[in-house]
């Protein structure tokens, strides 16, 4: 059975959720990841990179860049969370 760029970028975005504040993860290492846990089923380096697109587009996930480029869940900013609460 054939994966699906969505659903890889579902994974994804479960293992940068599951990492966030705990490291900080770049497009390389989601995508050895998801060819390690997909490989059987079709993935290769170019399903990750439409699936981090998928991400990035949607909002999910946004680049942050500290002395290299990663993958994170947008932060709150502390402003935002006042003004919705008030």
């Amino acid at each position: 059975m054939a994966v699906t760029v969505e659903s890889v970028a579902d994974a994804m975005y479960a293992m940068v959720k599951e990492y966030q504040g705990k490291k900080k993860l770049k497009a390389g290492d989601l995508t050895k990841a998801m060819i390690a846990q997909f490989e059987a089923e079709g993935c290769d380096k170019k399903m990750c990179k439409a699936a981090i697109r998928t991400l990035m587009d949607s909002g999910k996930c946004v680049y942050t860049y500290f002395g290299g480029s990663f993958i994170e869940i947008p932060h709150a900013e502390g402003a935002a969370e006042q003004a919705s609460s008030g």
